[in-house]
């Protein structure tokens, strides 16, 4: 791959995970301070993220495999996403806030998935070369919160102009995108089917008891999972932690640290034994939120924020890894669909809700009932950790089960 091809998709990921991060990480305070929402109605705004990811194959499977080239419509996108970013600014009410994100999160979601066809169409060994064009898309989500960090927003009461920033890096993408390289539809003439949109292809893996309890797993996983993106930066403001978003970029410095790991871990260790890490790193880290504070304790938060690195690359991207190699080549794609439905669309559609229930549950008259709503989150994914260790076998082979 050329340099100043690999330059343009590094770029393009930067700036694709910058545009997210900005305003997300820091949208339940926003939205609790300046909007007035409740628990229940941040878990709601927050699940628009799993609403996309649900819709988003129905786009790509439609318009980008068969009719436009996926460089113009990410350009499409990002660049109608700029318009709804700003007018997000403006708003000062729930009820027409969260249409809006709504609309917007569709359209933003396939650009995941777009950024990725992009770049894998460019390399010739996507296996060595996507890891180092993917990681841009991690120091994009730091560079962002450190810049919440250092303008101290949150602190100023300021969090409208994560929007302001999204909607103008949004429509530079949008421009870029029109130079990126060329992705014609790969499948360009061809009828798509549904089952072939929504991953349904891959049921059949469902048969495997391995499979099926992995499955569950991840899917379960996500109901704790969603409780870090939705309640953290809101639990570090309230508890005096200064420049909360800055801070939670050690997660990304952790994660970018542990992607490069992984292949080292994985064959010593094997996939139940990452799996297994992965969902106690959820354990751990969701107690040491609970015990720890902005004081004497504030080792321990940024201990969980640290974490993140194990928590998510060990159960998903391990996760990725088994889908790949249990399901083969004919049906890859629709696993794949079919995961991401499952984690990011069904199960942290739940757990987005649970957790503003949740938390509402646990709110005081100076704030909320920390401990007690981290406890909740630990539980689960205890329980789901046990389970997970009694009845899931570590494969032995790549053996295809489709």
């Amino acid at each position: 791959m050329k340099s100043t091809t690999r330059f343009q998709l590094s770029l393009m990921m930067f700036l694709n995970f910058f545009v997210w991060s900005i305003w997300f990480v820091t949208m339940g305070t926003y939205l609790g301070s300046k909007l007035g929402a409740d628990g229940v109605q941040i878990g709601t705004a927050y699940g628009t993220q799993a609403l996309g990811a649900i819709i988003a194959p129905f786009i790509i499977g439609l318009i980008a495999d068969r009719y436009f080239a996926a460089q113009k419509i990410l350009g499409v996108l990002h660049l109608a996403g700029a318009g709804l970013m700003y007018y997000l600014s403006t708003i000062d009410n729930f009820s027409n806030f969260y249409p809006i994100l709504l609309v917007y999160m569709i359209i933003f979601m396939p650009s995941l998935a777009l950024v990725n066809a992009i770049s894998f169409k460019q390399m010739n060994n996507p296996e060595k070369e996507f890891s180092f064009v993917r990681v841009w898309g991690t120091i994009g989500w730091i560079v962002a919160g450190l810049i919440i960090g250092w303008l101290d927003w949150e602190k100023q009461g300021s969090l409208q102009h994560t929007f302001i920033v999204a909607a103008g890096v949004s429509a530079g993408l949008g421009i870029f995108s029109f130079t990126l390289p060329n992705t014609p539809p790969p499948k360009a003439g061809t009828k798509a089917t549904a089952n072939e949109i929504l991953g349904l292809d891959a049921l059949g893996l469902l048969k495997d008891k391995n499979f099926f309890i992995f499955f569950l797993g991840s899917l379960l996983i996500c109901i704790p999972l969603a409780f870090y993106y939705q309640v953290t930066n809101t639990f570090l403001n309230e508890v005096g932690v200064e420049k909360a978003a800055g801070k939670m970029s050690m997660g990304q410095m952790s994660e970018t640290l542990f992607l490069f790991l992984m292949p080292l871990f994985f064959v010593r260790l094997g996939v139940k034994k990452m799996l297994l890490i992965g969902m106690a790193a959820w354990v751990i880290r969701y107690l040491l939120f609970g015990f720890g504070d902005a004081g004497s304790g504030v080792w321990l938060l940024y201990g969980g924020i640290i974490l993140h690195g194990v928590c998510y690359d060990f159960f998903f991207v391990t996760g990725q890894i088994y889908t790949d190699q249990r399901a083969g080549e004919k049906i890859r794609s629709s696993a794949q669909g079919m995961i991401t439905l499952a984690t990011y669309g069904v199960g942290m559609l739940i757990g987005f809700w649970f957790a503003g229930l949740i938390t509402d549950h646990y709110k005081t008259a100076t704030g909320h009932d920390w401990k007690s709503i981290w406890m909740v989150p630990a539980a689960i994914a205890a329980v789901i950790l046990v389970l997970f260790l009694a009845f899931f076998r570590d494969p032995k082979k790549k053996e295809v089960i489709a």
